[in-house]
C-alpha cells in the first residue's frame, strides 16, 4: 500500500513538470508517459504504454543513432541532446533529450528513462533571428554590415563595377558571391581570381586566354577566365597586387569591354560583370603611385568596406551557433553550444585572422570535443584566458556580465565616447545603453 501511494506521488510530481518524460523496461517498451509527454508528442498516455518507444517518438536518431540505448549500453547519461521528432499530427518537432539509467532500489538496471523539451518555439526564433540578421550565407546584426545588407539589392541589379576593401578573413567573397546569387546574372558563372597569386605571365593568360601557337607547348586555344565567366561575375580578388602593365589591360576591358587573348588580333567582346577585392587601402596605393588611378576610379564605382571582426564583436556569438550548426552537419555531430567561459574568452580575443580564424577555432574545437558543449580546455592555447593571478588581467573576460561590460567599453572607446554611435554600434537602444553604464558603472568615455 505504501509502495503504490509512492508510485502515486512519483506521478503526480512527474505530471507537474514542464518536460516530457518516459520510461522504458529492457524490451523497450514504454512504462511510464507524463503528461507533458502527451502534450509534446500529441500521443495520449494510453496509447503510448506497452509500446516501443521508437513508434511513439519517431526521432531522426531512433534507427541509428538512439540516445538512450547508447546510455544503456554505456551507462553514461546523456544531456541535451537535439532531435527531432515526428509528432502525432505529422508534425516535424525539434526537442533537446536527456537520458538515464532506470535502477531498482538494490541497483539493478531494469530500463532507462528520457526526459525531452519542446525546443520548437527556440528553432523557430533562432530561425527567425538568423533571417533578419542574414543575407545569403552573410550572418551579422552589425550596423555597418546591416547598412551592407540594405544596399545589395540595389547593387545587385545594377552591373556596376564593385570594390570591396577589408582584411583578409574578413569575407570578401562571400559579399562578392551574395552580390551575383541577387542578381539578374545568377543563373551565368560565378568565376574567382586571386591576382596576388599568380605571377603576371601566367595571371595574363589565365584572364585572357591564349590561341595554339602563342608561346611554347600552346598546341590548342584555350579560354581564360574572361570567357568562362560570360554574361556572369569575375571576381578579381587581391587587385592591389597586380603590376602596372596588368592594370592597362584590365583597364581597357573595362572602358571598352573588349580583350585580345595571347597570340590573338581579334578583339573579343567581355559581357562580364566585375567585382574586385583587396586587403589593401588601394586609395593609398594610388598615393603612392603603384596603383594606376584612372583604374581605381574605373573599379571604385561602388565601394563595400568590411570592418574586421574585433570591430563588430556583437557578431561573435552568431558566428559562433552558425558554424557549430555547420560543422554538425557536416561532420555528422550533435555538439549544442559552448560554455558561458568559452563565449566570455572568445569575444574578448581580437582575432588577426577575422572570421576565418573564428571559424577554424571552431572547427579545432570539433576535433577535440567529445561530448556535446565545447569547454575552454578545446580552445588554442592563444585564446584561452589566462590563469591564477592573471585570470583578471587586461584582456580576459571571466562571466558574461564581463564580456557585456568589455564590449560596451570597446563601443565607447572606438566612438570616442559618443553614446548614441555606440548605443547604434552594439544594436542597443540609447536608454539602454546608458541603464548598462550605470549598472557596470562605465563613465561616458569608457573607463570604469
Amino acid at each position: 500500500m505504501v509502495n503504490k501511494l509512492y508510485a502515486k506521488e512519483q506521478e503526480v510530481i512527474l505530471d507537474s513538470i514542464s518536460e516530457g518524460v518516459f520510461t522504458v523496461n529492457s524490451n523497450w517498451q514504454i512504462t511510464f508517459f507524463n503528461r507533458a509527454a502527451e502534450e509534446i508528442t500529441g500521443v495520449e498516455r494510453g496509447k503510448a504504454v506497452g509500446r516501443q518507444c521508437r513508434d511513439i517518438l519517431r526521432a531522426d536518431v531512433c534507427e541509428t543513432e538512439c540516445a538512450l540505448r547508447e546510455t544503456m549500453i554505456t551507462g553514461v547519461p546523456i544531456v541535451n541532446r537535439a532531435v527531432h521528432i515526428i509528432d502525432a499530427g505529422g508534425r516535424r518537432r525539434a526537442i533537446a533529450i536527456s537520458t538515464a539509467l532506470l535502477k531498482d532500489y538494490k541497483g539493478t538496471v531494469i530500463g532507462g528513462v528520457e526526459m525531452f523539451r519542446d525546443m520548437t518555439l527556440v528553432e523557430e526564433l533562432r530561425k527567425e533571428l538568423e533571417s533578419r540578421y542574414c543575407c545569403e550565407d552573410i550572418i551579422s546584426q552589425n550596423h555597418r554590415i546591416q547598412e551592407i545588407f540594405r544596399t545589395m539589392p540595389h547593387i545587385s541589379e545594377s552591373n556596376c563595377t564593385v570594390l570591396i576593401e577589408g582584411e583578409s578573413g574578413t569575407g570578401k567573397e562571400l559579399f562578392a558571391r551574395a552580390i551575383h546569387n541577387l542578381s539578374l546574372r545568377k543563373d551565368k558563372p560565378f568565376v574567382a581570381v586571386s591576382c596576388g597569386a599568380l605571377p603576371e605571365t601566367l595571371l595574363e593568360s589565365e584572364l585572357f586566354g591564349y590561341k595554339a601557337g602563342a608561346f611554347t607547348d600552346a598546341k590548342k586555344d584555350k579560354p581564360g577566365r574572361f570567357a568562362l565567366a560570360e554574361g556572369g561575375t569575375l571576381f578579381l580578388d587581391e587587385i592591389g597586387d597586380v603590376s602596372i602593365a596588368m592594370q592597362v589591360r584590365l583597364l581597357r576591358v573595362l572602358q571598352e569591354r573588349v580583350y585580345e587573348p595571347l597570340g590573338s588580333v581579334e578583339s573579343v567582346k567581355a559581357d562580364v560583370r566585375i567585382v574586385a577585392a583587396t586587403n589593401k587601402k588601394l586609395s593609398e596605393l594610388v598615393g603612392q603611385g603603384v596603383f594606376r588611378d584612372d583604374l581605381y576610379y574605373r573599379i571604385n564605382v561602388m565601394r563595400l568596406e568590411l570592418p574586421a571582426l574585433r570591430e563588430r564583436k556583437e557578431d561573435i556569438p552568431l558566428l559562433i551557433d552558425h558554424f557549430i550548426a555547420r560543422f554538425n552537419r557536416l561532420q555528422n555531430r550533435n555538439i549544442c553550444c559552448v560554455t558561458n567561459e568559452v563565449l566570455a574568452s572568445l569575444v574578448s580575443y581580437d582575432y588577426p585572422g577575422n572570421i576565418r580564424e573564428l571559424e577554424n577555432i571552431i572547427e579545432r574545437c570539433f576535433v577535440l570535443c567529445q561530448g556535446e558543449v565545447i569547454e575552454v580546455k578545446h580552445l588554442p592555447a592563444s585564446v584561452r584566458p589566462l590563469g591564477g593571478a592573471e585570470k583578471a588581467g587586461k584582456g580576459t573576460v571571466s562571466s558574461i556580465r564581463q564580456m557585456e561590460a568589455a564590449l560596451i567599453v570597446e563601443a565607447l572607446q572606438r566612438n570616442k565616447g559618443n553614446q548614441t554611435a555606440a548605443a547604434k554600434d552594439l544594436g542597443l537602444n540609447k536608454s539602454t545603453l546608458y541603464r548598462k553604464l550605470k549598472a557596470y558603472k562605465i563613465n561616458a568615455k569608457g573607463l570604469r
